[in-house]
């Protein structure tokens, strides 16, 4: 097991784009980080530097406490899992996991014993015989898992390993990784584009945009305090509720008024007294907004309603704004009807309009 440690790493191409500008960031010892974002971000970009598949331009790059910038892929301590499987379709599963150990020189009963382990914690036992013609996309994944696991590397670096299998499939191997680190205790790093795999995988999450580090921090912390409108954005399903506007003192607290003239009403938001009258924007998760109990609410049109089993989703229409509202199974007015809604104030979150940078609450408004 090792640390990575990433000290102003940037990646320029011969073209002059810039994938990665200085990333500077540490992977604990036998942490599992995950960097996410869209295509383009620069994500796989780092990865491939780690393994040795990308030249570095500038900065330096260690794992554990040895500088690896000029060492060989070969001599990392690394082990990499690609987004597609690449096994070999004439060799059985024993002879895909034992292939790299054989070209290694490595001793016949270290392989067996090496083999053996990593069909154990993989649940491949049963299958050593088989062609991966012959196993489900989730099982060829295993196999491709497993090839990296028999390596006893310091890092694993796994490049979106579940973008080719279905939803359940993916849910299920999700998990066996999860397990799998767990129990190996080894230095993880996961790409994906996914932000639901990056919120169930990592540890810590580090979130990438046309090559600069957004914010790093555990998944919770990142969605309850996105540090940016970018972060906030990617992070959640369904986003998160972006509004618009200036912010005014209401009838029952703050408001926002919004470009089409329609107010929403904040009631006690914690937000510095200060930004009345300015622009900001005002971030809320569907699930801060609520059908209206009372407190200071606003109508919006219902333009859809997604029943999905334990919770709703509901499209709705103010003025020119789009929102989305998530709630508990319940009887709710029908598509087209108007619909009495409710914002959290405790729950809001508030970003500089020019920007895009978070407003931390500094006290609470009168």
């Amino acid at each position: 097991m090792a640390k990575v440690q990433f000290d102003g790493v940037r990646k320029v191409y011969d073209n002059g784009q810039v994938a990665v500008h200085g990333a500077s960031f540490e992977i604990a010892d036998g942490e599992l980080m995950v960097l996410v974002g869209p295509s383009g971000c620069g994500k796989s970009t780092l990865l491939r530097m780690v393994a040795g598949l990308e030249e570095i331009s500038a900065g330096t790059l260690r794992i554990g406490e040895r500088v690896v910038n000029d060492v060989a892929p070969k001599d990392r301590d690394i082990a990499m899992v690609f987004q597609n499987y690449a096994l070999y379709p004439h060799m059985t599963v024993a002879d895909n996991l034992a292939f790299g150990l054989k070209l290694r020189g490595h001793d016949k009963a270290e392989v067996q014993r090496r083999v053996q382990g990593a069909a154990e914690a993989l649940g491949l036992t049963s299958m050593l015989d088989k062609l991966p013609r012959a196993m489900s996309g989730g099982q060829r994944q295993r196999v491709a898992l497993g090839r990296a696991l028999v390596r006893e590397p310091s890092v694993f670096l796994l490049d979106e390993p579940l973008s080719n299998l279905d939803a359940k499939l993916r849910h299920s191997v999700r998990t066996e990784i999860a397990q799998l680190h767990r129990k190996l205790g080894t230095t993880m790093i996961y790409v994906t584009h996914d932000q639901v795999e990056a919120m169930t995988l990592g540890q810590r999450i580090v979130v990438l945009n046309e090559g600069q580090i957004q914010q790093i921090d555990t998944p919770m912390a990142l969605y309850e305090r996105p540090a940016n409108l970018f972060v906030a954005g990617f992070l959640g399903s369904p986003a998160m509720n972006v509004l618009r506007g200036g912010l005014q003192r209401g009838a029952a607290g703050l408001a926002l008024l919004l470009p089409g003239g329609e107010e929403v009403p904040l009631g006690a938001a914690a937000i510095d007294p200060a930004w009345l009258g300015g622009e900001l924007v005002v971030g809320v998760r569907p699930e801060h907004l609520q059908p209206g109990q009372g407190a200071p609410s606003f109508k919006a049109r219902i333009e859809g309603i997604e029943p999905v089993g334990n919770e709703i989703f509901v499209n709705l229409r103010f003025g020119t704004q789009a929102l989305v509202m998530r709630v508990p199974p319940q009887i709710l007015p029908a598509v087209g009807d108007d619909i009495s809604v409710e914002v959290l104030p405790a729950a809001l979150h508030f970003f500089d309009a020019a920007r895009g940078e978070r407003i931390e609450a500094q006290r609470q408004a009168a």
